[in-house]
């Protein structure tokens, strides 16, 4: 008797979460307004709890309790709330109830407004601007649980890309994406966002992940000055942001009473149609001034990239046991798009459920400077809004200390969540974990716990694509999806070069489009450069790259043999190896901008070989790791013999009169003579790029880095070592540099690099190829902006000190966007400052500025560069510049 009660016990403890779930009750139904439209996506809570969920896009919504008695609260952002009681039942009983919103009536009271006064609605709004500090910290920490499903579906295809690609084969309307993630999520003050996935699911791919993430989301806050969409590359005003009134018109629609609140609905329109600025309504809580909810839209005013419009929704309610502050309860987000002949849609529905230690910033919130006045006795509905701008600055609360009392209650929750923390295996600086077998998960799972039913359509797209799964990845099914890919255009050879996939075996077969192929320069004349790239992935996404090159040049009638081979050594981390070996012919600058289509272009129509070159013979095995979270470390090692070359062709298309080749030799102020007929050399160098508080998620896939507010830290050395192998070059080189970009609000974007070095101790043996070489530009086409982009080649070249540094800010529209004419053209404009130091070169400064986005993929640069004050010139600039 006793073992057999020790077994029943055993089964018990073991299926008892089960247990309980198969003996909660269902409550599902729709939710509709009142001429039966469709709500979706609205809000069902269940008042005194933190369980909540959302209706999806055909308004139908269910939930799982335990049996009892409850109260539903279902909202709709613009519709009266609704409190409906409900019996639940269990053993997997369900309980259908349908509900119907109603618009909710907004009253304007019996304010009356003068034509010189501003609408109340201004006065509401600065009380919410004065609040926005409090209201973005008033919550110190918490923890909750979020499900995000996002979708996207295409209504239209091309049937080739801008004219010239044809699409995939698996490229047809319908859905083309549809995920859904469960995580735990905690936040703390300032903005550490922590994210454990449970489960996850993608259509159609049983090992898929799905990229959504909570900290993401924290983007869309309208309690942050600036938003960023992911759709623009410049952000947009909140309606209550410090600055919201020189973007905004606000107008009071009405207020009512809500769950014991008086809420202001007011509509914001942008002041002008091309500000960065949202259309629709925000509801604002009368006394506290907090965001009740928000129902804004963005348009192609609005300058978005690739997407026709944007709609978020947002809800708050009080935090479970701590009314005085609120939190999040649900976002929708919806966009349609248009690209390239894409036309389409999709959805990003995020829900926010068992909220729990929830830390206020404060016991309750501060007080303001001065009372509110007093409303007279009926007139609770009426709006307040007709004291003075300066009156109501007066009533700005206290928030002095807030800072402070932040980080006291953000370490007192840190101290209390040290038992059982379900994070405490996370990084410091790690956002999300995500977790092997969390694509594991059954359909009968994702019925139990997801909180937003499927429509109709996305439990086909499941069904469909799930069932086929087998199919579309067996071989017959690949293989006739290959050969519709591996159809030989042209067109792909010329501008992109062509690939050949066999997807079964995940390998695949390149080679480089015919700009790469066909070169010419006047050391090798036209040169036959056949590269070849073979890519072979493993089950656990290692990949392999082998790329064997034969370059032949027709003049020199010269064979140069090369194999380069990548290995990705660990399937998560960070660990590669790479080794080449062969023959190849080197620019004197390995980082210049002069690619050999241009050096080509140039040097057969305009008489200019840019250009100079040297062989190499030789081979070299690099390392590349990430030992710790934001240490990159490269470790690499050479031998090479190099071989001066002359010019052997003075072939040309068009002859320039009075312009000849130059001979293969660079121009150095420092070094009268360049040459150095032949020379070996054996080096290991070593860099190291540290970037502080670098964020991250971890996948079973990989980790992927997210940035950080610090810069990146870099330092390198190289040492050349003389006496081994018939090395006759020794020197040691070494560096230190720091880049980083940063964000400057409506204001644009910067980007900043700087570097200082030099070669310490012996230099003997030295040549022209060993010196620090900056890359520059002398012709009008260009490949990186953020170069010097006037600076010759070789002139200020250098075996001494240096001193190296570039500035790129880029405005964003800032300018642009208010001028009426220019603003339908999305052109953004740039400005860009060059600095180089060495002895030779003195004080070496560019000055540019431009226009980016031209027809969106194109920019265009103005450049003056100055020597030691003295201007060297100017020259326009084109590339490049999304």
């Amino acid at each position: 008797m006793p073992l057999l009660f020790t077994r029943l016990l055993l089964v018990m403890v073991l299926l008892g979460p089960a247990a309980r779930l198969s003996y909660a009750g269902i409550i599902r139904g729709k939710i509709s307004g009142s001429t039966n439209e469709i709500l979706p996506f609205a809000n069902v809570a269940v008042r005194g709890t933190a369980t909540s969920t959302a209706s999806n896009e055909q308004g139908s919504y269910q939930l799982r309790l335990d049996p009892g008695q409850y109260e539903l609260v279902f909202q709709y952002v613009g519709f009266r709330p609704l409190v409906q009681p409900v019996r639940v039942l269990g053993g997997d009983s369900v309980t259908t109830l349908n509900v119907s919103l109603q618009p909710e009536s907004y009253n304007l009271g019996e304010v009356l407004v003068r034509s010189t006064d501003r609408d109340p609605a201004y006065a509401i709004i600065q009380e919410a601007q004065q609040w926005r500090a409090y209201h973005k910290r008033e919550v110190a920490a918490f923890r909750g649980r979020l499900y995000i499903k996002a979708l996207g579906r295409l209504s239209d295809t091309p049937s080739k890309i801008l004219g010239l690609f044809k699409t995939g084969p698996d490229l047809k309307p319908g859905i083309f994406y549809l995920s859904e993630t469960l995580s735990d999520i905690s936040f703390t003050q300032p903005d550490v966002v922590k994210e454990r996935t449970i489960s996850s699911r993608v259509s159609g791919d049983s090992r898929g992940i799905s990229f959504n993430r909570a900290s993401a989301g924290r983007n869309m806050t309208f309690y942050n000055n600036v938003l960023k969409s992911g759709f623009s590359e410049r952000g947009f005003v909140s309606p209550i942001a410090s600055n919201a009134m020189l973007f905004y018109r606000y107008e009071l629609v009405g207020s009512k009473q809500q769950g014991g609140e008086l809420v202001h609905k007011i509509r914001v329109t942008p002041r002008r149609r091309n500000d960065p600025a949202f259309s629709g309504y925000i509801y604002i809580a009368d006394g506290s001034w907090r965001i009740h909810s928000v129902d804004l839209s963005l348009d192609k005013n609005a300058q978005l990239d690739y997407v026709e419009s944007l709609h978020i929704s947002q809800l708050y309610a009080p935090a479970p046991g701590s009314p005085h502050v609120w939190l999040i309860q649900s976002q929708q987000l919806d966009f349609s798009f248009s690209a390239l002949g894409f036309k389409g849609s999709g959805y990003l529905t995020a829900v926010f459920t068992n909220y729990s230690n929830v830390v206020p910033t404060y016991p309750a919130p501060p007080v303001a400077k001065t009372p509110p006045p007093v409303v007279k006795e009926g007139k609770d509905d009426a709006p307040k809004g007709q004291e003075t701008a300066a009156q109501i600055r007066k009533r700005k609360p206290d928030l002095s200390g807030l800072n402070k009392q932040v980080r006291k209650q953000v370490k007192q929750a840190q101290r209390d969540s040290v038992k059982n923390d379900p994070f405490a295996q996370m990084g410091r600086n790690e956002v999300q974990l995500v977790e092997k077998g969390v694509n594991e998960r059954d359909s009968a799972y994702w019925d139990q716990v997801r909180p937003v039913p499927l429509t109709l359509e996305e439990q086909k797209d499941y069904h469909v694509k799930d069932s086929s799964e087998v199919i579309r990845n067996s071989r017959p099914y690949q293989d006739s999806l290959d050969r519709e890919r591996n159809k030989f255009e042209p067109i792909k050879l010329l501008i992109g070069g062509y690939t050949y996939s066999n997807t079964f075996r995940k390998r695949s077969t390149s080679v480089l489009p015919v700009a790469q192929i066909i070169q010419y320069n006047t050391v090798e004349g036209t040169v036959l450069n056949a590269q070849a790239i073979f890519t072979q992935r493993t089950e656990d996404r290692r990949f392999l790259t082998i790329k064997p090159t034969l370059r032949y040049g027709f003049a020199d009638e010269r064979l140069k043999p090369n194999l380069e081979i990548d290995w990705q050594l660990h399937p998560v981390k960070r660990q590669q190896v790479s080794v080449s070996v062969g023959r190849t012919i080197q620019n004197f600058d390995h980082n210049s901008q002069l690619t050999p289509a241009i050096n080509s272009i140039y040097t057969l129509l305009v008489n200019q070989n840019y250009a100079k070159l040297y062989r190499r013979d030789g081979a070299e095995l690099v390392y590349v790791t990430e030992p710790v979270n934001g240490l990159n470390l490269r470790v690499s090692g050479a031998y090479f013999d190099r071989h001066e070359l002359e010019n052997s062709t003075y072939k040309l298309i068009n002859d320039v009169p009075g312009r000849a080749f130059t001979p293969n030799a660079p121009v150095s102020d420092e070094l009268p003579d360049t040459r150095f007929n032949r020379s070996q050399l054996l080096t290991m160098s070593v860099s190291l790029d540290f970037k502080p508080g670098q964020r991250y998620i971890t996948r079973p896939t990989g980790k992927i880095n997210l940035g950080s507010k610090w810069p990146t830290f870099n330092m390198q050395a190289r040492h050349a070592i003389a006496g081994v192998l018939g090395s006759d070059v020794r020197y040691t080189l070494a560096q230190a540099g720091v880049r980083h970009s940063f964000k400057l609000g409506l204001f644009g974007t910067s980007n900043y690099e700087a570097a200082v070095g030099g070669f310490l101790g012996s230099r003997a043996g030295m040549t022209f190829i060993d010196y620090r070489h900056f890359s520059g530009n002398r012709t009008i086409l260009t490949g990186d902006f953020s170069d010097f982009q006037l600076l010759d080649y070789y002139r200020f070249s250098t075996n001494n000190s240096y001193f190296e540094g570039h500035y790129n800010h880029h405005f964003n529209g800032f300018i642009l966007n208010k001028v009426p004419l220019l603003r339908r053209l999305k052109w953004q404009e740039v400005a860009s400052l060059n600095y180089l130091h060495t002895a030779a070169a003195g004080h070496y400064l560019e000055l540019g500025v431009g226009i980016e986005h031209i027809v969106k993929v194109l920019r265009v640069d103005l450049y003056t560069a100055l020597q030691s004050g003295e201007r060297l010139g100017t020259g326009l600039r084109f590339g490049l510049g999304f």
